[in-house]
């Protein structure tokens, strides 16, 4: 059976981040270079002089340098000179916000990032590296409420052949590309693999990317995978905002948000808005979910350098656009860190008159009225007394609900609520099989090394009492299975 990846390409038209030519922006003015042919560098069209005197990339991504300093073409009106481009590194020890307040795709990803400073060499220098043909890239600018962009398009000279998922990600294994970059690419593309198997009911092994879309998605997912390695900061991605209405895809309309991008973004935090328009591509999602190490309204960052993004058509109440900037924490005061940041509250009680029964009764109530977490620790309070202190982890929009839990299971007659920020990885829930029986597992993944995988315990406790074996055991055999997974 056929699963066509219908998003990545129709979808990103919808976005209006589309690859045709007529999108209304500024004309091309660069020269172009001859036309690619497999594992070549691609041909690009780019608005203004580009890096000063550095020559294309070669047909190695391993060979030639990237320059640390020079000029991308200007997006200032007048011609005035642009910024000096970023240097490998320059994120770390940083942190790279994503304020998606009108969504994220693939090309404003990549556009957003060459306006803060990346060299375009980067991407081309990536791209290169991969077995593809017929297509050129064109970075450009665009006008958003007096905010002038930079624009980034993949345009397509050529059929394209049938790919599915386990073609890509040999392809990105074998191909001669950043050991780090690789590695970025293919948990994007593996995230949005398993999200069109989840849609399509099917295997992620089975999963067919739209013969023209799987072309974008691997040109915006490599391209922003080799972006985010130059980088090196820390990614921090506001909470993503859900369109509505309808987006025709290659096997008929589809409810926004699409399919595939819910799945994708399972455990991220997202809000609707009242628009029909899709906002958030399944690659731009796929790309979010995988390089945010936490998601929040605004960090509290010092901000150094900001860059913009362009989509390409104009939306009703505000500018479609992706602002990324770049900043860093350390140079935030402590007045910055305050409750207007936080994006979750710490409640906390004071009892010593209440059994270790109700104690843990209470903690089980709390988790249940909705608190993210919920922990007791013993303390000496006044007059020698012994006691503990309730604790509980909500977001700032439930810590009411959560204080009111905690009032009421508790003999406390007060609590403390204190703002915090949290940083976490994204999550996901696979159910894997074992000889015992199907247990669901939680995947911990992110920018921070291996992927973590967590069996559910009750899941284990219950196999184990169906079996007769040492609940150790089934958490081994998931975890393994797991691990074949992720």
């Amino acid at each position: 059976m056929d699963h066509d990846h219908d998003h990545s390409h129709d979808h990103d038209h919808s976005h209006d981040h589309s690859h045709d030519h007529s999108h209304g922006e500024a004309p091309v003015l660069g020269d172009e270079d001859a036309a690619p042919s497999a594992g070549r560098a691609p041909h690009r069209h780019d608005d203004g002089p580009g890096e000063a005197g550095v020559a294309p990339p070669p047909h190695h991504p391993g060979h030639g340098p990237i320059p640390e300093r020079g000029h991308e073409a200007s997006h200032e009106h007048g011609g005035a000179p642009a910024r000096p481009l970023l240097t490998e590194g320059s994120g770390r020890g940083k942190v790279l916000f994503l304020d998606t307040f009108s969504g994220i795709s693939g090309d404003m990803a990549i556009a957003a990032l060459l306006d803060l400073g990346v060299p375009l060499l980067v991407i081309e220098r990536a791209l290169s590296a991969l077995p593809l043909e017929d297509f050129h890239l064109h970075r450009g600018h665009a006008h958003r409420s007096a905010i002038v962009a930079t624009s980034f398009e993949v345009h397509l000279e050529g059929t394209q052949p049938l790919r599915t998922w386990s073609t890509i990600d040999a392809m990105l294994a074998a191909a001669p590309l950043d050991a780090a970059v690789a590695d970025l690419a293919r948990r994007i593309f593996r995230r949005l693999g398993i999200a069109e198997a989840t849609v399509h009911r099917t295997t992620l092994e089975d999963v067919h990317f739209h013969e023209v879309g799987a072309v974008d998605a691997i040109v915006d997912i490599v391209g922003a995978a080799a972006a985010f390695v130059w980088l090196g900061a820390e990614v921090i991605c506001s909470p993503l905002p859900r369109g509505r209405g309808f987006v025709r895809a290659a096997h008929g309309p589809l409810p926004l948000p699409a399919p595939a991008v819910v799945s994708c973004l399972e455990g991220c935090p997202t809000y609707p808005v009242d628009i029909d328009f899709e906002l958030v591509t399944p690659t731009g999602a796929a790309i979010a979910a995988t390089v945010a190490s936490g998601f929040e309204r605004w960090p509290a960052m010092a901000p150094q350098r900001v860059g913009w993004g362009a989509g390409h058509r104009e939306l009703g109440d505000r500018p479609n656009l992706l602002r990324v900037v770049l900043g860093d924490r350390d140079g935030a005061s402590s007045r910055e860190m305050g409750a207007s940041t936080a994006t979750h509250v710490v409640i906390e009680a004071n009892v010593d008159d209440m059994t270790g029964e109700l104690a843990g009764h209470a903690l089980d109530a709390i988790l249940a009225a909705g608190a993210l977490d919920a922990w007791a620790v013993a303390a000496t309070m006044k007059k020698g007394r012994p006691g503990l202190v309730v604790s509980a982890l909500a977001e700032v929009a439930n810590a009411d609900a959560i204080a009111s839990a905690v009032l009421r299971e508790t003999t406390s007659i007060g609590v403390r609520m204190i703002p915090v920020t949290r940083t976490e990885r994204p999550r996901r829930v696979i159910t894997v099989t074992t000889p015992f029986g199907s247990v669901r597992v939680k995947v911990s993944e992110g920018p921070y090394g291996p992927a973590q995988a967590k069996p559910e315990f009750d899941d284990c406790v219950a196999l184990a009492r169906e079996s007769g074996v040492p609940v150790r055991e089934i958490v081994a055999a998931a975890t393994t299975a797991a691990r074949r997974e992720i």
